[in-house]
């Protein structure tokens, strides 16, 4: 019998995936939590055999927690599930070591067969992903580029990005400019939204 933890913060989705887990004769769903933050305690003391994670968590990352996992409970297998199907979050769950990585409109057999699977000891990609993944080029900023663009997205004002790195206002502002411009994007917040998408901004 294989034990499963969902966790899922959408109430809707984590009752139909505990019912859908729970309708085979080799899976018992043995608890289920609605924010990332829960999952390391919930996983503890309940020892679930593979870990059925959204991504998307309050509290914490759904990797964050897969990382603290393999950490904490290494016997526990993650399996990801994702709406935000992009390349960037494939590559961080690859880093987090997860052993499976599928959207959210993946039909249930295949879901309850990758459970199986990943429980089994194999990885399982969504092969969309996957291909999706390979096919990001490189990224056209350069490092001050990215360095001045992260910072922007993290909420620092061009002004006090000059102050951090010892440079004139004027040239943070061109970086910027630089940056939106090599992302063919709209503005600054649409520089940092095509960043993130291609995984070239953390």
């Amino acid at each position: 019998m294989t034990r499963v933890l969902v966790a899922e913060d959408m109430q809707v989705l984590r009752d139909t995936l505990v019912t859908v887990l729970a309708l085979e004769d080799d899976l018992d769903v043995v608890g289920e939590v609605s924010r990332g933050d829960a999952v390391l305690t919930a996983a503890t003391t309940l020892r679930p055999d593979v870990a059925v994670i959204d991504i998307d968590l309050p509290g914490m990352d759904g990797l964050v927690a897969a990382a603290a996992l393999r950490d904490e409970v290494p016997e526990c297998r993650v399996l990801i599930l994702t709406a935000l199907a992009v390349p960037a979050n494939l590559r961080r769950a690859l880093t987090a070591q997860v052993a499976g990585f599928l959207g959210k409109d993946t039909p249930a057999q295949e879901l309850i067969a990758a459970v199986r699977r990943v429980a089994a000891g194999e990885r399982v990609i969504d092969a969309r992903l996957a291909v999706a993944a390979l096919e990001v080029p490189p990224s056209p900023l350069s490092p001050r580029e990215a360095e001045i663009l992260a910072r922007f997205a993290e909420g620092s004002e061009p002004a006090d990005i000059a102050a951090e790195l010892h440079l004139s206002y004027g040239t943070v502002r061109n970086y910027l400019a630089s940056a939106v411009t090599k992302l063919g994007a709209r503005n600054r917040i649409d520089a940092i939204h095509v960043a993130r998408r291609s995984g070239w901004l953390q």
